[in-house]
């Protein structure tokens, strides 16, 4: 069980503060309600841009990561298409300083000609690396666009092209800042040998001061029932020929979700997991096969991807695979398969639990969805889970109208 208390600023900043004792580091985790989902369709990117401008100096700070390793820590950031999601891990008796740095670019971020031209060559030499010069680095932007006709879900986090970052004004950045990089926007998490009074004395002591912004209401466009197999052949100089089949799946805070998570597990999770077992080790079909889902706080996607062997067709591993979805359909799994995984992940969430970095990441996330006590009950959520429930999900999710279909060819093309 981890114990936690909660307190919310004046200026609307969230604060959560769970004290552990049993080491003497402290992890200070400050996540933004703003990512790829957030960006105009013209101008997208810009949610992981500022995950580089944030490390760019503030007003009296020239180099915020030289700060950290004085202090004995180390610091680093994440952006998806819900969040934005900054961490530093340091020794408590030190805690001080990220609460310094943090706020101090909350509040006065340097936001020169410089710094952008700085971090755009760095996000946009990123894109290159990631997206075009990497084999199947743009996957997601086909998976994505396949999938989603109006969510902003249809551009992943990176942005939709280069060029919208290349050509981000000053003033673009600055919108972007004021917007969404306020207090009232944020959610700062601290887990560590603390006590709950002192953080609150840092909070308002740093961050009290920060007025509050005028944060925009989030309309986004609810993406309609896909209706009919979407399909797209891509042709790229890839090692190998490559699948992927998208279906879309539940919210986060669905009730469904943790059955669709575990359908994930079911299929390609582990040497004796379904699709890996059948496909990989009795047929030979494909030489790496995976299921994951995405997670996104809105409606999402369960992936499969799959690597043929030499001389095997794309057609040949999809019918496989095709086959294997029917089956799960069909027939229910048995309570010994379904018990496997859920202790798969009972014990994930157990070990993850051990690590005062996870627990702070964890309190900031369910404070986003709104429910900090899912720290404590999703293993519940997912015990709850029966056989009955993963054969609905499977014959409510798994359809070819539900499925987004790439296929990546090797061989000559002009790639994203």
């Amino acid at each position: 069980m981890i114990s936690y208390e909660r307190f919310e600023l004046k200026n609307g900043l969230r604060v959560l503060v769970h004290e552990d004792q049993s080491t003497p580091m402290a992890a200070v985790n400050l996540l933004y309600n703003v990512g790829a989902r957030d960006e105009s369709p013209e101008k997208t990117g810009f949610a992981h841009l500022f995950e580089h401008l944030m490390f760019g100096g503030s007003l009296n700070i020239s180099d915020f990561d030289e700060q950290i390793q004085l202090a004995g820590g180390d610091s680093n950031a994440f952006t998806n298409n819900d969040m934005t999601n900054f961490y530093t891990t340091l020794p408590a008796a030190n805690l001080e300083t990220a609460f310094w740095l943090e706020s101090d670019r909350m509040l006065q971020l340097k936001l020169t000609p410089k710094a952008l031209e700085t971090q755009r060559r760095v996000v946009i030499e990123e894109f290159k690396e990631t997206c075009l010069n990497q084999p199947y680095g743009d996957v997601w932007h086909h998976l994505s666009d396949l999938a989603f006709r109006i969510h902003p879900y249809r551009w992943p986090a990176i942005g939709l092209i280069p060029q919208h970052v290349e050509e981000a004004t000053l003033d673009d950045v600055r919108e972007f800042f004021d917007t969404y990089y306020c207090p009232n926007n944020a959610i700062l998490s601290i887990a560590g040998p603390v006590k709950s009074a002192d953080i609150r004395r840092l909070a308002e002591k740093w961050f009290g001061d920060i007025p509050a912004g005028a944060i925009p209401l989030r309309q986004l466009p609810q993406e309609p029932p896909q209706q009919q197999l979407q399909q797209r052949i891509q042709r790229a100089n890839v090692p190998v020929d490559a699948l992927y089949l998208a279906f879309h799946t539940p919210a986060r805070d669905h009730t469904d979700y943790y059955a669709v998570d575990l359908l994930s597990d079911i299929l390609c999770n582990g040497n004796s997991s379904r699709l890996y077992r059948r496909l990989l080790k009795e047929q030979q079909l494909v030489n790496a096969i995976d299921a994951y889902i995405t997670g996104n706080i809105d409606p999402g996607l369960l992936i499969i991807e799959a690597k043929t062997r030499e001389g095997i067709s794309l057609e040949t591993a999809e019918a496989a695979i095709w086959k294997e979805l029917e089956r799960l359909q069909n027939q229910a799994i048995s309570k010994r398969e379904l018990a496997k995984y859920i202790n798969k992940v009972e014990s994930t969430l157990i070990f993850s639990e051990t690590n005062v970095l996870n627990k702070a990441m964890n309190l900031a996330f369910f404070e986003l969805l709104d429910d900090v006590d899912l720290i404590n009950t999703e293993a519940e959520a997912y015990a709850r889970v029966t056989t009955a429930d993963i054969q609905r999900v499977a014959q409510q999710i798994l359809t070819r109208e539900n499925c987004s279909e790439l296929y990546y060819l090797a061989g000559s093309g002009d790639g994203f």
